[in-house]
């Protein structure tokens, strides 16, 4: 009725004769009012809006997705709304308050136009349909094309909620490192992997206004400098990036038919980058087992079956805390619970635990020793003051060895045996899994919590119990055990 009102149609008035047109072009212009407004209909996926809200975090940031995934779009949108300012109830990203100097760049001029410009602005050789990208058409104030590429934009200025004007000028990585210096800019947004000096003067052009830069794209060229930069570096030491992953299993609008189809269609050695957004990282993987062959739907288990827990101590990088239960008659070992926080104390993490259950815990061998958190109580201790029953000694194999190696190798041979089942919905894991990897012939120790977690409980799997009796209110530290009081 609004939409009616506003072009001066009173349908009820209409002869009947002149009632089908009229909806039909009530129908054309809410249409095109969609069409010319694509940016106040963006709804991210959960992957997406993780990645969004990093952004209030972090001034680097990594969209690491499975082709198709919706990357270009995630993107685009946020591109749109830093330009105009107009966030939506639901941002909890980067926030500018002002007009912003952006530029989004593409591999080639072509790239840039066909992918970028287009998802952006509108079809480039269609120039009556601009503004049917993701910035508004009421928002572009002024269109500057390009001289040397067909129907390609240089710059577009785009009016802000404040009343004054954003820019943003579309660039390309072949025409080198020189064409990126000289700007003071509050985003980049790079849509395809660059190179480690593009990546760099990217990031330079940021540096005085304290703007982000964020890049989205299929890891094709493996474990580069650029990828590198990001899982190499924890928070903990580098607070200014985040990478977000995103599998082909996190895009909704692809059913299992079509997800199956999409795999078959890749060679093997792009598949996991094409679909899970994985980088190849070859030799240095340390499970090189498809995820496939692990993953399994949610299931009950029998109560006779026991369990253990596993936890990884962590403040600037994160706790992390996994449940196996185990079926001694195949030994099988199913990872069904996971959990992960950064900057918590033992209160947050045994209220978020104990209702497992009381499981036994395994800890690493660095829970004996004192934190400032915990007021020089040891970490072990601190958790069992708060009702974990944490058990009598850290982590090791039977004979007394702690190798991180044989930890990994048991692993190992499990997954390679079937003997290694993980809940398909505990997609942190899942996250860790695939980066998990080494690096000049040792293991990678950061992005690793839960796999640290998996691996203790897995050491001390023989303390596993089905009877999981309730820890009594006040214990006391023998120097063996945790006594009765």
């Amino acid at each position: 009725m609004g939409l009616a009102m506003s072009l001066n149609l009173d349908i009820d008035s209409l002869p009947p004769e002149q009632v089908e047109a009229a909806i039909t072009r009530l129908e054309a212009v809410k249409a095109q009012r969609a069409a010319e407004n694509k940016l106040a209909h963006y709804r991210p996926y959960p992957k997406q809006a993780a990645f969004h809200e990093a952004g209030a975090k972090h001034r680097e940031r990594l969209f690491m997705c499975a082709n198709r995934f919706g990357k270009t779009t995630g993107g685009a949108a946020e591109l749109a709304f830093h330009l105009t300012g107009d966030y939506p109830e639901w941002w909890n990203g980067k926030r500018f308050d002002k007009p912003v100097r952006a530029w989004a760049a593409g591999v080639t001029g072509e790239t840039t136009r066909d992918v970028l410009q287009e998802k952006l602005i509108g079809p480039p050789f269609r120039e009556s349909e601009w503004g049917t990208g993701m910035i508004p058409k009421a928002a572009i104030a002024g269109v500057a094309t390009s001289r040397g590429i067909p129907a390609a934009i240089d710059t577009v200025n785009v009016r802000h909620i404040s009343g004054g004007l954003s820019s943003l000028q579309f660039k390309s990585y072949e025409r080198g490192r020189e064409k990126w210096q000289g700007a003071a800019l509050e985003v980049v947004y790079f849509d395809e992997e660059p190179d480690e000096g593009i990546y760099s003067e990217g990031l330079t052009r940021t540096n005085e206004t304290g703007g982000i830069v964020y890049l989205c794209f299929t890891p094709l060229l493996g474990v580069s400098a650029v990828v590198q930069r990001f899982l190499s570096s924890s928070s903990a030491v580098h607070p200014d990036r985040a990478v977000v992953c995103a599998t082909i299993d996190d895009a909704p609008h692809f059913s299992e038919a079509d997800k199956a189809r999409i795999a078959a269609s890749y060679a093997p050695h792009e598949l996991e980058a094409r679909t899970k957004g994985v980088p190849v990282l070859g030799s240095g993987r340390i499970f090189p087992v498809k995820e496939e062959t692990l993953a399994i739907e949610h299931r009950e288990f029998p109560r006779h079956w026991p369990r253990i827990g596993g936890m990884d101590f962590g403040w600037d990088h994160p706790f992390a805390a996994v449940e196996l239960v185990w079926d001694r008659d195949t030994d099988t070992v199913y990872v069904s619970r996971t959990y992960c926080l950064r900057e918590a104390t033992a209160v947050i993490h045994a209220a978020a635990l104990k209702p497992w259950g009381s499981l036994p815990w395994a800890w690493p061998r660095d829970g004996r020793r004192e934190t400032l958190e915990g007021a020089g109580v040891a970490l072990a201790k601190q958790y069992t003051a708060q009702g974990l029953d944490m058990l009598y000694t850290h982590a090791q194999f039977e004979d007394g060895s702690v190798s991180v190696e044989a930890g990994i190798q048991d692993m190992l041979i499990r997954m390679e045996s079937g003997r290694f089942k993980v809940f398909k919905h505990l997609t942190d894991w899942f996250d860790e899994y695939r980066l998990y990897h080494r690096r000049d012939g040792r293991v990678h120790k950061e992005g690793d919590d839960l796999m640290s977690a998996t691996r203790y409980a897995v050491m001390m799997l023989r303390h596993a119990r089905t009877d999981i009796p309730r820890r009594p209110r006040s214990t006391r530290w023998d120097g063996r055990s945790w006594m009765s009081m």
